[in-house]
């Protein structure tokens, strides 16, 4: 096993594109996108059963080598600020096969 670190986002609808179009720019290998989670935050209850869509959330996870932790973050941050949302850094092992 390799030791690595997990990235995950959790965001609303609006900005799932702009967060995989960074995690593109930055050349991150691989991600998944989990669309419509429900939980609950600093904004409330949110559901993931709302006719329009609009207020849906959205996870994805990626996993990278320690190095690359802080220019992932430092790209997502404004747009956590902007909107809203979570991200949350784990250490993570990578069973290679």
């Amino acid at each position: 096993m390799q030791p690595m670190k997990k990235i995950e986002i959790v965001v609303d609808s609006v900005e799932l594109k702009l967060v995989c179009a960074a995690l593109d720019r930055l050349d991150v290998s691989g991600y998944t996108v989990i669309r419509q989670v429900e939980g609950k935050g600093g904004r409330g209850v949110q559901a993931a059963d709302d006719l329009s869509g609009v207020f849906r959330n959205s996870y994805v996870m990626t996993v990278c080598d320690a190095d690359d932790v802080d220019r992932i973050v430092t790209k997502i941050r404004p747009m956590l600020k902007r909107r809203g949302g979570v991200c949350v850094v784990t250490d993570c092992s990578w069973v290679k096969h």
